[in-house]
């Protein structure tokens, strides 16, 4: 991922190592548990009311060649299996960030990612990026523009955030990976086809990627028919020091179009069991923004906040059932306890609906991941509260969390509350 990049400034650089190969890998496995809850009626797509125990696993290997300077390509195969809970259904803010709509939960490989990248110096001052994913050891100039083109993860180069944004190693709701309302195109393990043009300086980042999204909405396969249906994301970030710590601020936005249905027209059609897939058009959009904050408070704490909103009158179409989000949250490390490499952290997210979306809902509609039959709308509410510890210095740690629901699909006659407990162990290399 590229938002993670570890930069040291340029010195001794004859003593510093440069990467013709790179060779990582990652395997993470997530328990999650939830004790039964009250429900007054379960549907189609609910968060089931019984206790649950689920378990994901995923491993990625990272390859990487330098072809020339500035130019790389990069290899990921990964392989995933296992459900969450529910089958990853009945909650907008799904509790397992490492886990995808799937039916089949039987281990599968893959190629998660496959990309070609190039960036061209603007200036002769340069960092030095350490080995990691997808990273080669190399010099990196402070001032750039890059092009990547291929497969890709498209949140690992916008909305990214220093203390939210990886389900492996930080908080895991998939609302906490990114701004909930983003609908950001992918297939249904996360990745598209893109190309993605940067300007990069150190106080200053602009981005702008294109996309590809699936046939189908939460589809494997995508439309190539690239003139009818694409995503468009575009993003600004600015860093900056406050009282001499580190922060940045970002403004996203995001167009989509596809062959969408809508809600409206789809209740117009049967008011009785709406059916969003009879109504789908090529013509047919979305788009929305979001903002997205860091600041660091002091030497082992760091704070962010993102709020987010999209228009709502079509369906949602890659990632997940939510119109406008709000979230925030507080990481620490364990430098206090000696624990340098250790990290708590807490957050909380609100999401919510459209008018029309909560319409079709209420109607007896499904999405791809909503449904309960019927609909008593009220705000999703999700807190977050997670331990990392380093069990082998940069290589193995064991996290446990507990997450707090209230209103798990957006609706009151469900509302739990749902208590749900996870067990997470993160290995790299």
């Amino acid at each position: 991922m590229f938002a993670g990049c570890q930069t040291i400034y340029a010195r001794n650089q004859d003593t510093l190592k440069i990467d013709r190969f790179t060779i990582h890998a990652q395997t993470t496995v997530i328990n999650q548990f939830k004790p039964a809850f009250s429900a007054t009626y379960t549907g189609t797509n609910s968060l089931l009311p019984q206790q649950e125990d689920k378990t994901s696993i995923t491993s990625t290997l990272f390859l990487g060649v330098r072809l020339w300077k500035g130019a790389s390509i990069f290899l990921d195969p990964e392989i995933a299996g296992g459900y969450g809970l529910s089958r990853t259904l009945g909650i907008a803010a799904a509790p397992n960030g490492e886990t995808y709509r799937i039916g089949d939960p039987a281990p599968q490989i893959y190629p998660a990612r496959l990309f070609y990248r190039q960036f061209f110096a603007l200036t002769t001052e340069s960092n030095y990026q350490e080995s990691d994913f997808n990273h080669l050891a190399e010099y990196v100039p402070v001032k750039y523009v890059a092009f990547t083109i291929g497969k890709i993860g498209i949140a690992d180069y916008f909305d990214a955030n220093r203390y939210s944004h990886d389900p492996r190693t930080q908080f895991m709701s998939w609302a906490l990976m990114s701004n909930g309302a983003w609908d950001y195109p992918a297939n249904t393990r996360g990745y598209t086809p893109s190309i993605v043009v940067e300007f990069i300086s150190p106080r200053h980042e602009l981005r702008y990627g294109f996309s590809l999204v699936p046939l189908t909405a939460n589809g494997s396969d995508m439309n190539w028919s690239i003139l009818l249906a694409n995503s468009n994301t575009l993003e600004y970030t600015y860093r900056y020091k406050l009282n001499n710590r580190f922060g940045a601020i970002r403004l996203l936005g995001f167009y989509t179009t596809a062959n969408m249905g809508n809600y409206r027209q789809s209740i117009a059609s049967d008011q009785q069991n709406p059916v969003i897939e009879n109504t789908r058009a090529y013509g047919h959009t979305k788009f929305g923004f979001g903002i997205n904050a860091e600041q660091e408070i002091n030497d082992f704490t760091g704070c962010f906040f993102r709020a987010s909103w999209n228009d709502g009158n079509n369906e949602t179409w890659a990632f997940t059932e939510t119109d406008h989000a709000l979230s925030a949250g507080i990481t620490l490390t364990g430098e206090k306890w000696k624990r340098k490499y250790d990290n708590i952290g807490f957050a909380f997210v609100a999401s919510g609906i459209s008018e029309p979306h909560r319409m079709y809902l209420k109607a007896g509609g499904l999405g791809f991941m909503l449904g309960d039959g019927n609909l008593k709308y009220g705000g999703e509410y999700l807190a977050e509260l997670f331990y990392s510890a380093e069990l082998v210095t940069n290589h193995l740690y064991l996290s446990g969390a507990y997450q707090l629901l209230i209103n798990p699909a957006y609706n009151r006659e469900r509302q739990g509350p749902v208590n749900i407990f996870s067990l997470r162990m993160h290995a790299k290399i």
